[in-house]
């Protein structure tokens, strides 16, 4: 097949998240197994117009800002100079609404929805245009098949309207030569907790510094390391002062690869406290590195999660369960050691070589659509 794929940006733009990696790790395999795949996205400050990465040729125009008013234009360009067979859209923004302007067999990939979670990261204006343009979603894509990546996120989008037959799930891999257990990698010496990952208010990394006061009470030797780049970490450093913690607090920012596999490695639990996401990746590359986790009971968060087996999940906002279930791991090395091993198991189950040929399957039903 020669597939169209659109999304916001790719793997190389500085702002690329979880998002950029689900879709492209699958696209890449899908090139591998004889498929012609083009990428239609955004562009960004000195990036090239067009390249080819391992094989997927990236097309890029506009820019993170403008590119929904863009992309309609450009992918009717695109169409007229050549043939697809089948559109992947992949909304984790706004929606692009193709089926009103495009007519092509299409498979919607969806990592989450916002909903309401928009307005506890953006001002109010800007959170309701999202909000709303959320809103049309069942009656313009109605008939197209959709893709998701969690439970959570299939029952979401059934509860909106499109019928649960139309919805496949195909969970999210780990890159298993990257995150993968080491013995002779040896945890720190002072208990240490780990959030890794972008550094947005709906985060809610706010929830966790203030659950880390509280068990520097009852383990002063404890630190807690807030790895990743955005732009609430201002914040979160004032928070920090502010509770009088910010000597056992690190924010190193953006780290490579190689210091984020060590990290996940030699901390003692790694915590997520989101209020939504579309999956955990990184509970997943964590227990697939030996640690165990820590999850906000939230869509998305809960099902990368096996609670009491790869690691605890508590109520979202609860600072307090919070805090009692970081202690318990960092002072009960038993129980530690036996969600470390329970993850290390769980994380077995995850693969994108796996990912891709569901994906794939996914995508031969679609493609025999004619909408």
């Amino acid at each position: 097949m020669n597939i169209l794929a659109l999304n916001w940006q790719d793997l190389t733009n500085p702002q690329a998240g979880g998002a950029e990696v689900h879709l492209e790790e699958l696209l890449r395999r899908i090139v591998r197994t004889g498929h012609r795949v083009t990428l239609f996205c955004s562009g960004y400050d000195h990036c090239k117009s067009e390249e080819t990465i391992e094989g997927v040729r990236i097309i890029r125009r506009g820019n993170r800002y403008n590119f929904n008013l863009v992309a309609p234009f450009g992918l009717r360009k695109l169409m007229r100079k050549e043939r697809f067979d089948i559109l992947i859209e992949d909304i984790n923004k706004i929606p692009f609404y193709t089926p009103l302007y495009l007519k092509i067999p299409t498979l919607v990939v969806v990592p989450h929805l916002f909903s309401t979670t928009v307005f506890k990261e953006i001002n109010f204006l800007l959170g309701l245009y999202i909000y709303l343009s959320e809103k049309p979603l069942v009656p313009i894509y109605k008939g197209r098949k959709f893709n998701v990546i969690s439970e959570s996120t299939a029952n979401d989008i059934s509860a909106r309207g499109i019928p649960r037959g139309d919805i496949s799930v195909t969970h999210c891999g780990i890159d298993s030569d990257t995150y993968r257990f080491d013995a002779s990698t040896k945890k720190f010496e002072s208990p240490t907790v780990l959030y890794l990952g972008r550094v947005k208010k709906y985060k809610s990394v706010d929830h966790l510094i203030r659950a880390f006061q509280i068990v520097q009470k009852k383990i002063p030797e404890a630190e807690l390391k807030i790895v990743g780049s955005g732009d609430y970490l201002p914040r979160l450093r004032s928070l920090a002062t502010e509770l009088k913690v910010d000597g056992k607090v690190e924010f190193p920012g953006f780290v490579s690869q190689e210091r984020k596999v060590e990290l996940m490695h030699r901390c003692h639990v790694a915590v997520y406290p989101s209020l939504k996401e579309g999956w955990g990746l990184t509970n997943i590359e964590a227990n697939a590195c030996g640690t165990t986790v820590i999850a906000a009971n939230v869509a998305g968060l809960k099902d990368s999660v096996v609670d009491g087996q790869t690691g605890f999940l508590y109520e979202y906002g609860n600072i307090n369960e919070l805090s009692d279930k970081l202690a318990e791991i960092l002072l009960d090395v038993q129980l530690r050691h036996r969600l470390e091993k329970g993850g290390l198991e769980w994380a077995k189950k995850f693969d994108w070589d796996h990912a891709a040929n569901d994906f794939m399957k996914a995508l031969g039903t679609a493609a025999g659509q004619r909408n």
